[in-house]
């Protein structure tokens, strides 16, 4: 089943939409204000947040904001009464994946929902089957895709599914000028401002998980791309 974490704080609408999309075998995690909505995001894995905008304790935008920084591969689509176009900017600005104005046709939601999680699991998908099983060795890290890890000699980072795309997408283009539109293209499946936005983010982590090795260099060529450098170990 897949998993919503719903944040409303409207207890009618949320029991409505609770029973609607669980008959619809959503396994739904109901938080009823941006607090606590939070803390079950921190405790619980889902595949997409619909989340209010009006919230007491915490409104919607923050809420997001936060998600998005723990983890900025979820999508969510913000709830709302307002009609305001600066409304629909800011929600995109921070990177929704749609925006619904109340009231609403629930099977409307349904089919949204269904839609967003089908796109964001294709654009995950990375085709990396034929190393699925293999150990790759970049510099002095031992690299396991298939268990979302990154080795080191000191620490294993646990990776996710965007993290361990981009690395091997970086590996096989290694040391040549890669296009950013390519690699938005690839690995984020489109390349528009927002996914930039996030794909800087990406980039400046994973050059923190690189930086054991001082043969391995992420550089950006301003304007164009990355350069992902490797160079033999002596």
């Amino acid at each position: 089943m897949k998993k919503i974490l719903l944040a409303e704080d409207d207890y009618d609408l949320g029991i409505s939409l609770k029973q609607f999309l669980s008959l619809n075998k959503f396994d739904v995690v109901w938080g009823k204000n941006g607090e606590e909505a939070l803390e079950l995001f921190k405790s619980n894995r889902f595949d997409i947040c619909v989340i209010d905008v009006m919230m007491p304790k915490m409104d919607g935008f923050t809420l997001a904001k936060k998600i998005n920084t723990k983890n900025p591969e979820i999508p969510f689509i913000f709830l709302t009464a307002r009609k305001t176009k600066e409304d629909k900017i800011k929600g995109l600005k921070i990177g929704a994946d749609d925006f619904i104005t109340k009231p609403f046709d629930v099977e409307e939601l349904v089919l949204r929902l269904n839609n967003i999680i089908k796109r964001t699991k294709q654009q995950n998908k990375l085709v990396i089957d034929s190393v699925e099983n293999k150990h790759i060795k970049i510099g002095q890290y031992m690299f396991i895709p298939k268990n979302q890890e990154l080795k080191s000699n000191s620490k294993t980072f646990k990776l996710t599914e965007k993290e361990v795309q981009l690395i091997y997408f970086l590996y096989t283009h290694q040391n040549k000028l890669i296009h950013r539109e390519d690699i938005l293209n690839k690995v984020w499946g489109k390349s528009d401002f927002f996914s930039g936005r996030s794909m800087d983010v990406f980039i400046s982590r994973i050059r923190k998980y690189f930086i054991e090795d001082n043969n391995i260099n992420i550089k950006s060529v301003r304007g164009i791309g990355l350069e992902f450098n490797l160079k033999a170990s002596k």
